[in-house]
């Protein structure tokens, strides 16, 4: 019995510091929202802080899936290699729908992103300072 007790400890004591730490890791990460229309971006530059970032992507009007790919200025955006695999939407985004990417570590420095699918403008620049 006391055996069942102290599993029954453990376990609780787990959960309620694994959803503490969710709690915490989600005040820290932060969102960035972007929108895509037939052929382009909405927004052209972001600027933001170093940190830890989900981004958003809505699909607004294209009539078919769009995606997200974002590469450290500079690097060669046709090789998948430097794409920074986190920033992918987790799933394609359907017309009018929204999805987001798994968090992503952004350190200082230019970054450019776009979408493969729609297609989209490679001049879409994010800033992180």
């Amino acid at each position: 019995m006391k055996k069942v007790v102290a599993l029954l400890v453990l376990a609780l004591g787990l959960a309620f510091q694994s959803n503490a730490q969710d709690k915490m890791m989600s005040k820290d990460v932060k969102t960035i929202k972007l929108e895509q229309t037939p052929g382009e971006f909405t927004q052209k530059t972001v600027t933001v802080p170093a940190g830890t970032y989900i981004f958003e992507v809505v699909n607004n009007g294209i009539d078919h899936n769009v995606g997200f790919v974002l590469v450290e200025k500079g690097k060669d955006v046709s090789k998948p290699e430097n794409h920074i695999q986190t920033a992918y939407v987790t799933s394609p985004v359907g017309t009018n729908e929204t999805q987001t990417s798994k968090p992503t570590v952004l350190a200082k420095g230019e970054y450019v992103y776009f979408c493969p699918l729609n297609p989209t403008s490679k001049d879409n620049t994010l800033i992180v300072k």
